[in-house]
C-alpha cells in the first residue's frame, strides 16, 4: 500500500516538474528514496531468529535471546532482550502479531487466540 501512495506522489510531482525549470526533475528523487525506505524497513522472522532491518543496518537476534515484546509510544513492537537492551522491530504492529506468531513457531503467543 505504501508503494501505491508513493506512485500517487510521483504523479502529483509531474505537474510541478513540467511547470518548472529542467532541474525540477530532481524532485523525482523524493519518491525514489521513499520507495527504497519502504522496501528496506522490515522485520524478517523464522523459527530460530528475528532480523530487524533499518535503512543502514540489520540486526539478527535468536528468539532465545528475547525476553518479551512490548508496544511503547511508537507503532512498532520493541523486543526486550535478556541482556537488558531493546531492539525495535520495524513494521511489526499489534495487528501483525499473528503473522509474527506463526513465523516464530509459537515462540510469540498469538493475542487473538
Amino acid at each position: 500500500m505504501a508503494h501505491v501512495a508513493i506512485g500517487f506522489l510521483s504523479v502529483a510531482l509531474l505537474a510541478v516538474v513540467f511547470a518548472g525549470p529542467a532541474w525540477f526533475i530532481l524532485l523525482f528523487l523524493i519518491p525514489l528514496l521513499l520507495s527504497i525506505f519502504v522496501m528496506r524497513y522490515r522485520t524478517v522472522a523464522d523459527r530460530d531468529t528475528v532480523t530487524a532491518r533499518t535503512m543502514l543496518r540489520s540486526k539478527t537476534v535468536r528468539w532465545d535471546d528475547i525476553d518479551g515484546l512490548r508496544f511503547g509510544r511508537t507503532a512498532w513492537a520493541v523486543a526486550q532482550r535478556r541482556d537488558g537492551t531493546e531492539l525495535s522491530l520495524p513494521a511489526v504492529t499489534f495487528s501483525t502479531l499473528p503473522r509474527l506468531a506463526a513465523a516464530s513457531g509459537g515462540r510469540v503467543p498469538n493475542p487473538y487466540e
